[in-house]
C-alpha cells in the first residue's frame, strides 16, 4: 500500500517571479513533480501537488497563474486517464473555455491581434512574389493552420506588382477530417468562393482546388495528385507551409527508418517546386519522456500568455483557449492522438537540408516590412535574422517565437 506522504514547498526553490508575472520557478518545479508523480503512479503525491497547484494558479490570475492552470488541467486529464477516481479531486475547477468557431471576418481579425502568423505571411509573400515574377501561371498549395488567411494579402500584391496581366492563379489546399485550432465556421468549398471572388476584384483569374487528404499519412492523397497532374508550361508550383507539418508523424511513431516528414520532404523535392516556404514555432515537443516535453513546453507557451495581457478579454479567452488546447495535447496525449509535435528550427533545416533543398536568404524588404508591422505590435516584438541559416525569426522579449524559411530544389 502507497503512504501519503505530505508535500514540503520548501523542498522546491524558492518562488522567483518570471517573465509575465507569478512565481514562474516555483510553478515549474510543481508541475515537473507531479509529472513525475504520474508517470510514477504514485496517485497519492499527484493528488497532493494537483490540490496545491490548484490554490495557487487561478485560471483568472496572471498570465504565469493562468498558464500554469492550463498545464494543471492538461496533468490532471493525464492522471484521470490512469486513476480514474482522481477526477473529483479538483472538481471545483472552473470550466474550460472552449474553442471559438471563427468567421472569416473574426478570423482575419483574430490573426492580427499579434505578430505570430503576420510575421511568417509577410516573410513567405516577398519570397513568393520574387520566386513567380515572369510566370503566366502561379500555382500555390497552401499548407496553413489558418486557412488561408495569408492568401488575400498576396493576391493585392501580385494584382500590383506582378506582370500585366497578372498570371492565372491556382490555389489548392487540403480538407481532412482532423482539424485543429483556430477552427472556421464555414466549409472550404465557401472559403474558396470568397477567396475567388475576392481575386476578381483585384482583376486576377483563380482557381480553387480541394484536395481530400491528411496529415496522419503524410499527406500522401495530396502528393499524388499533383504528381498525377504535373505543372503546365511556364507554371510556377509552391508550396507554402505554415504550421502544417508538425502534424506529419515523425520517428518515434513509425517503425521504419524514414519518417513520414522525411518521405513527405523528398516526395516534395520530386516535383521540382519553383520555391517551398516553411514557417513553424520554434520549440521541441517531440520528446517521449512526459518530464522533459512538459518543460520544453512551459518553456515555450509562457510566451503567447505573457502577450495577451493586453488584449481585450473576449480576445485573449479566445485566444489562450487555443494554446491550453495545444498545451493538454503536449502532456496528456500519447501516440497518435498526440499531434503537436512541432520541432526546432534547427532539426527542420536539417530535414530540408536532407531532402536536397537550399536555403534563401528572406528578402530585405521582407525584412523592413516586418519591421514595420511589429511597430504596430506591444512593445517586446522583435526579430532577428540568422546567418548561418539564412532564417528570419520572430522574438517576445529576445526569446524565439517563430522561424521562417525560404527553400528552393538543388
Amino acid at each position: 500500500m502507497t503512504k501519503t506522504r505530505i508535500l514540503n514547498p520548501t523542498r522546491f526553490p524558492s518562488p522567483k517571479p518570471l517573465r509575465g508575472g507569478g512565481d514562474a520557478n516555483f510553478m515549474e518545479q510543481l508541475l515537473l513533480h507531479c509529472a513525475t508523480a504520474i508517470d510514477s503512479n504514485d496517485a497519492a503525491l499527484t493528488h497532493q501537488i494537483l490540490w496545491v497547484l490548484n490554490n495557487i494558479a487561478p485560471s483568472d490570475g496572471d498570465s504565469t497563474q493562468r498558464l500554469t492552470s492550463a498545464f494543471l488541467r492538461a496533468l490532471l486529464s493525464r492522471a484521470v486517464s490512469k486513476t480514474p477516481t482522481l477526477s473529483s479531486t479538483i472538481s471545483f475547477l472552473p470550466p474550460a473555455d472552449e474553442l471559438h468557431r471563427f468567421s472569416v471576418v473574426e478570423l482575419a481579425a483574430f490573426v492580427d491581434l499579434t505578430p505570430w502568423h503576420r510575421f511568417g505571411f509577410i516573410a513567405a509573400n516577398a519570397a513568393i512574389l520574387t520566386a513567380v515574377e515572369g510566370y503566366s501561371t502561379v500555382h500555390i498549395v497552401d499548407l496553413s493552420l489558418t486557412h488561408c488567411m495569408q492568401i488575400p494579402t498576396l493576391i493585392d500584391a501580385m494584382a500590383r506588382r506582378l506582370n500585366k496581366p497578372p498570371p492565372l492563379l491556382k490555389l489548392t489546399v487540403v480538407s481532412s477530417s482532423d482539424d485543429f485550432p483556430p477552427f472556421i465556421n464555414i466549409s472550404y468549398e465557401e472559403l474558396g468562393s470568397k477567396l475567388v471572388n475576392f481575386a476578381t476584384t483585384r482583376n486576377i483569374t483563380m482557381e480553387f482546388t480541394i484536395i481530400p487528404s491528411t496529415y496522419s499519412d503524410g499527406f500522401s492523397s495530396l502528393l499524388q495528385q499533383l504528381r498525377i497532374y504535373p505543372s503546365s508550361f511556364n507554371e510556377a508550383l509552391v508550396v507554402n507551409c505554415h504550421m502544417m507539418l508538425r502534424y506529419i508523424p515523425e520517428e518515434t511513431l513509425t517503425s521504419s527508418s524514414s519518417s513520414l516528414r522525411t518521405v513527405f520532404l523528398k516526395t516534395l523535392r520530386s516535383l521540382n517546386p519553383r520555391i517551398v516556404t516553411l514557417i513553424e514555432e520554434d520549440v521541441d515537443l517531440t520528446s517521449e519522456g512526459l518530464v522533459n516535453r512538459l518543460k520544453s513546453a512551459f518553456n515555450y507557451f509562457w510566451i503567447p500568455f505573457d502577450t495577451t495581457d493586453t488584449l481585450m478579454s473576449e480576445q485573449r479567452r479566445w485566444y489562450e483557449a487555443e494554446i491550453s488546447w495545444k498545451i493538454e495535447n503536449v502532456v496528456a496525449k500519447e501516440g497518435a492522438e498526440r499531434v503537436e509535435r512541432t520541432e526546432t528550427k534547427r532539426r527542420w533545416i536539417e530535414r530540408m537540408r536532407e531532402a536536397e533543398f537550399g536555403g534563401v536568404r528572406v528578402k530585405e524588404e521582407a525584412v523592413a516590412d516586418v519591421k514595420a508591422m511589429l511597430e504596430e505590435h506591444a512593445v517586446g516584438w522583435g526579430m532577428k535574422t540568422e546567418d548561418d541559416d539564412e532564417s528570419l525569426v520572430l522574438t517576445w522579449k529576445g526569446h524565439s517565437v517563430v522561424f521562417a524559411t525560404v527553400w528552393v530544389p538543388i
